[in-house]
């Protein structure tokens, strides 16, 4: 099938980057055609945030979203930063917060809800959208030019052989594809390297964020308020912190909740949800949530080096959108207004190309406007807060406080970024944490966590988490940091198991997958690929 572009992944990049395409089309007269591709099995399936929005972008992007009855109905009344400590904490005043952690005019969303809205304005628009198609596969045409993605065979048994069930995948070939994948895409990595994408700026660097949904009690509701805090469960060293945000939706009374631990941690015997259990059991919090209902629950990975991490957007016949490249405004914990006025850029530029009658070059155009634009100025703003952070709390916030008031961002200074996955501390140099056991009102299991992302893979499938080489997660892995891949995923998916009582070995429970990616980031020596699954597999997320 052959489009005039050609987008993978539906999130808030890629849709915008659709309806941008054809709004532009529509004004100039011409015919662009657009296909999207999702691996969720709907819209909004695969998608997790906080999530507070800046509606600045989607002021740009659809200027009537209210009059077209956009899911925006909890507009942000009071910001609320707190410094835990085990069993109190104290209130920042509002006058010493940096602009970059108010949200006035934000409103607190359901980022799947608004994705879903999006993708139903992108299909009047008439894209072709396609959810439950994995992009499985970059193309190449004979100059070594993106000229699309195949998507992946359905129906394969564990073994690699066809079944009975068996459907090749499609090849979709564009003039130019737009990758929208999400924090550490499956494609966007293998771009990166092809292109060189990496050369010359610092690693990305990442945190993971785990999520739940409550509905809680009246009298426990603050319709608007959002919440923040830093300080425990996590130690000084630790770079990593909460959300807790309430919203409602018609007459419920919604509380988002979660946690991020940045990957960059030190301790291989922490474990990031087992500390957004720990967090949910504070006495400030516990009462906020006692007597409520737990709706769901999931995780995510999130792209948080800021600026200095950006790898180069463009490649003949592509470029990279949303946080896919990592536009993510790490102190605002915000990506999705980034993410969309990244897609509108990108599509601004194929436009362009289009009517110049250009096809599968490198799109400098997207590049430029970037570099030109208000999100440009927010990350530059912003570039120095993850490396702050990474230095403790306490001489992280004093010194990106200072960063922020004094010089408001413009300080004649870059600090740098370090990978993640290398970061980890022998076993034996380090404390074991010793986690409460979840008590089933606030804190709870893996296995009943999961079960709340509605996660489902076929059992009888190649495993989409795939080993480089099978011996690294005993022989190196458990003998050097105790395998802390048994730790660092939220789903447990990864087990080691001792066959008669003696001889470990690594088990995936690949089905218990929540498409988070940490593994493909923090495992030490790099052995774990992520790579898709069937499409229309994973979890099911409903209003995250």
């Amino acid at each position: 099938m052959e489009f005039d572009v050609l987008i993978v992944g539906g999130g808030p990049a890629g849709l915008a980057a659709a309806i941008r395409l054809k709004q532009l089309a529509k004004a100039k007269s011409r015919e662009i055609s657009v296909c999207l591709i999702e691996k969720g099995g709907e819209i909004g399936a695969h998608i997790l945030s906080g999530a507070v929005l800046d509606p600045i972008a989607l002021d740009e992007l659809l200027p009537d979203w209210k009059q077209q009855g956009a899911p925006l109905h909890t507009e942000v009344s009071e910001d609320r930063f707190l410094f835990l400590t085990e069993q109190g904490g104290y209130k920042t005043p509002n006058l010493l917060l940096p602009n970059c952690f108010t949200n006035h005019g934000n409103y607190i969303i359901s980022l799947g809800s608004v994705c879903r809205w999006l993708g139903a304005q992108a299909e009047a628009l008439g894209v072709d959208l396609f959810p439950g198609f994995a992009g499985a596969e970059i193309l190449y045409d004979d100059q070594g030019r993106v000229k699309g993605v195949a998507t992946g065979n359905m129906g394969v048994g564990r073994d690699g052989q066809p079944t009975g069930a068996f459907q090749p995948g499609m090849e979709l070939l564009a003039k130019y594809t737009l990758f929208a994948e999400g924090c550490r895409g499956h494609l966007g990595k293998q771009l990166e390297q092809k292109f060189n994408l990496r050369e010359g700026v610092d690693p990305q660097t990442y945190g993971i964020g785990l999520k739940e949904l409550w509905e809680i009690k009246a009298d426990q509701h603050e319709k608007g308020l959002v919440m923040h805090t830093a300080g425990w469960p996590l130690d000084n060293d630790t770079y990593g912190g909460s959300f807790l945000y309430h919203w409602s939706t018609g007459d419920n009374y919604l509380v988002s909740i979660g946690f991020v631990v940045g990957l960059g941690y030190r301790n291989p015997h922490l474990s990031p949800y087992e500390e957004f259990q720990r967090y949910k059991t504070h006495p400030k919090i516990r009462g906020i949530l006692e007597g409520g209902k737990r709706l769901a629950y999931g995780a995510r990975a999130l792209a948080a080096g800021g600026l200095q991490s950006l790898p180069k957007l463009v490649f003949p016949g592509g470029a990279l959108i949303g946080d896919n490249a990592g536009f993510l405004n790490a102190p605002r914990i915000k990506g999705s207004h980034t993410a969309i006025k990244s897609g509108m850029l990108a599509a601004d530029s194929i436009v362009a190309a289009l009517a110049a009658g250009r096809q599968a070059d490198e799109l400098s155009e997207y590049p430029a406007a970037f570099r030109a634009s208000w999100m440009y100025d927010e990350l530059h703003r912003a570039r120095n807060f993850k490396p702050w952070m990474s230095k403790g709390l306490l001489a992280g916030s004093v010194m990106f406080g200072m960063d922020q008031m004094l010089f408001r961002g413009r300080a004649p200074w870059t600090l740098h970024n370090h990978a993640d996955h290398d970061r980890l501390l022998p076993a034996a140099d380090c404390p074991r944490i010793d986690y409460p056991k979840p008590d089933g009102i606030v804190s709870f299991d893996r296995m009943s966590s999961v079960f709340l992302s509605n996660t489902n893979h076929e059992e009888n499938e190649p495993c989409h988490l795939q080993l480089l080489d099978a011996a690294v997660p005993v022989q190196f892995n458990l003998a050097k940091y105790d395998a802390p891949e048994q730790r660092y995923c939220p789903a447990g998916v990864y087990e080691i198991v001792r066959d008669g009582g003696e001889n470990p070995r690594l088990q995936i429970n690949a089905q218990n997958c929540v498409h988070c990616k940490t593994c493909d980031i923090k495992d030490p020596t790099q052995n774990i690929n992520w790579v898709v699954p069937q499409g229309g597999e994973g979890p099911v997320y409903i209003n995250m």
